[in-house]
C-alpha cells in the first residue's frame, strides 16, 4: 500500500494527462522507456499488456518511475516513483512518491543550496 502519496489527488492528476513514460532498468544497467497508460486502481496504478522487457525488468528489478509530460511547456510534469510487479498480463505499481514538478521562474531564487530550485508539488 502507498504510504506517502494521496491517492485521491494522484487519481485526479492521472484523469488530466494523457499517456506516461514508464522507466525500468534492464539487466545492462541502462534505463528502458516505454510509454503506457497507467490507471489509478485503490492504491496502485495498473498497466495492462506490458512488454516482455518491462515484465523481465521489473521482475529482477522492481523499482520503476513513471513520467507523465506536461501538455504544455510551461505546465507540470507528473512524476511517480514505485514499485512494480508483473502478473497475468498486468503491470501492478506501487507508488513510494509523486509530484507535480515544473522548472521554477527565473525570477524565483531557490531558498537555499539544498532545496529544489524548481517549482514542485508533493502529492
Amino acid at each position: 500500500m502507498s504510504k506517502n502519496v494521496d491517492m485521491e489527488k494522484l487519481a485526479t492528476q492521472v484523469a488530466d494527462y494523457g499517456f506516461a513514460y514508464l522507466i525500468t532498468l534492464g539487466e545492462n544497467g541502462r534505463i528502458h522507456t516505454s510509454a503506457v497508460t497507467p490507471v489509478v486502481d485503490g492504491h496502485t496504478l495498473t498497466v495492462a499488456a506490458p512488454s516482455d522487457r518491462v515484465r523481465a525488468n521489473t521482475s529482477a528489478r522492481p523499482t520503476i518511475s513513471l513520467v507523465w509530460p506536461p501538455a504544455e511547456a510551461e505546465g507540470y510534469s507528473l512524476i511517480l516513483d514505485g514499485d512494480a510487479r508483473a502478473d497475468a498480463g498486468t503491470l501492478t505499481i506501487t507508488p513510494t512518491r509523486a509530484i507535480l514538478h515544473r522548472p521554477a521562474p527565473r525570477s524565483i531564487p531557490a531558498p537555499d543550496a539544498s532545496s529544489c530550485s524548481s517549482d514542485c508539488v508533493e502529492l
